[in-house]
């Protein structure tokens, strides 16, 4: 183990699952969802933190917060063991989970803060001065008396968010959490996640399933796949590994044969005006946009990302389940 401010040690967690096999009889068999799982995250880091549905990104964070017991290897955060000083741990860390909230889903928001008040037993000068820059940061102003069940997803996420924050943890934990907002929301809670990683040094373990949450905000990826972890470094890395390509969807003014893409891109798909163009992820889009626009009558054009399944799933095909790390 390390001093780092996160830090794992081949930590497994086994769960025992019963199946019905038949009339009265029950088979036992063990589930491994983490498996001989290292890695260590320094004090400030931002670390995107992904794998497919089922890869043990949840069982991680569970452990990480003290909810789940490793049955194998050592787990430290801030120095202490989770699963034995929870309530000590809990003082120093937040956590936001995208499908689930920890607000009071028929008190208004101000009330759920107010709770959070003495539950984390914040000093009130502390608790007014947090407050107060939350709410003007995450533009809470308007929502703090309406009922948290009339919150919309996005004006929820943010508020989920603000209360993960009012008791100044030194760690946040973030489960999906820009999972089915609008572009506008979106993009505020990136720049303030980003902003508060900057001025306050929080680290952050972020778990999504939107590649664009990792590329604006993460310097460093971690791959998880059945339980192990499968790379670690930058995200231009893991798209060079997998050998990802994201796609320019072209609409023309009209019907034309297939764009003249420079290499490396190319047209994979024709439909009336628009066209689909695959390039390698790990490549910038402005230039091909740009040479593209220039040639084309365009009436609207997008970038899709590649999907991380498909990225890890190849990659881990082919390197045949063996860990990578990102080239020196």
């Amino acid at each position: 183990m390390t001093d780092a401010f996160i830090a794992l040690d081949h930590v497994e967690k086994v769960f025992e699952v019963r199946r019905k096999t038949g009339f009265l009889k029950r088979e036992r068999r063990q589930v491994r969802a983490v498996d001989a799982l290292s890695f260590t995250v320094e004090r400030g880091e931002m670390v995107g933190y992904i794998g497919p549905n089922g890869a043990g990104k949840s069982t991680t964070i569970k452990m990480l917060t003290g909810i789940l017991t490793p049955s194998a290897g050592r787990l430290r955060v801030a120095g202490i063991d989770p699963s034995r000083e929870r309530t000590r741990l809990a003082h120093r860390m937040g956590v936001v989970f995208g499908q689930r909230t920890t607000l009071w889903w028929d008190l208004p928001l101000i009330d759920s803060y107010r709770l959070m008040h003495r539950m984390y037993r914040i000093p009130d000068a502390r608790y007014r001065d947090n407050l107060e820059r939350l709410v003007e940061r995450l533009d809470l102003g308007d929502l703090l008396d309406v009922p948290v069940r009339q919150l919309s997803l996005g004006q929820r996420m943010r508020g989920d968010i603000a209360a993960a924050l009012l008791h100044d943890p030194e760690v946040l934990y973030l489960d999906e959490p820009t999972i089915g907002l609008d572009v506008i929301s979106k993009t505020k809670v990136r720049d303030f996640l980003r902003q508060l990683n900057a001025d306050r040094a929080v680290t952050v373990l972020l778990t999504t399933h939107d590649l664009q949450d990792i590329e604006q905000l993460c310097s460093r990826v971690m791959v998880i796949d059945h339980g192990r972890l499968v790379y670690d470094g930058a995200l231009a890395g893991l798209h060079g590994a997998g050998e990802s390509e994201r796609t320019l969807v072209v609409d023309l003014a009209r019907e034309l044969p297939p764009i003249e893409a420079p290499a490396p891109a190319r047209v994979v798909r024709v439909e009336g005006p628009r066209q689909w163009l695959a390039f390698p992820a790990s490549e910038s889009a402005a230039r091909l946009v740009a040479q593209v626009a220039a040639r084309y009558p365009l009436v609207d054009l997008s970038v899709r990302e590649p999907d991380i399944e498909a990225v890890i799933a190849r990659m881990y095909t082919e390197r045949g389940g063996t860990p990578v790390a990102e080239p020196s």
